[in-house]
């Protein structure tokens, strides 16, 4: 999520919180602990879950490109003793133009 230029009034930034203690699960918390269970063979009880999306962000400087823009997701969950991050892209990828960047090393995903 580096690099989004939001400064022409392209693009928003929004999020949405799920506290699951002791309260019934919306389907979009089941389905990330499914993937969660599928993906890393584990048992896994949402308590708490972020989704944060970022749509038709465009990429720093604005005023270059407003056309090429990304809308992508992070999802944070965890049960308390055990935290995820889920990446989540539209479909195509990354869509800026990453030679026009002020950094050279952009890459999509986290460390």
């Amino acid at each position: 999520w580096d690099n989004a230029d939001f400064s022409r009034g392209i693009g928003t930034t929004f999020y949405q919180e799920f506290s699951t203690l002791n309260t019934a699960k919306p389907p979009f918390v089941r389905d990330v602990e499914a993937k969660i269970r599928r993906y890393m063979r584990s048992s896994y009880s949402a308590a708490w879950t972020l989704k944060i999306t970022w749509e038709k962000a465009p990429a720093y400087a604005a005023r270059t490109d407003t056309q090429r823009t990304n809308t992508y997701q992070a999802v944070l969950t965890t049960d308390g003793f055990r935290s995820y991050v889920l990446m989540l892209y539209e479909e195509g990828g990354m869509r800026w133009d990453y030679t026009r960047l002020a950094a050279t090393n952009a890459l999509i995903g986290y460390t």
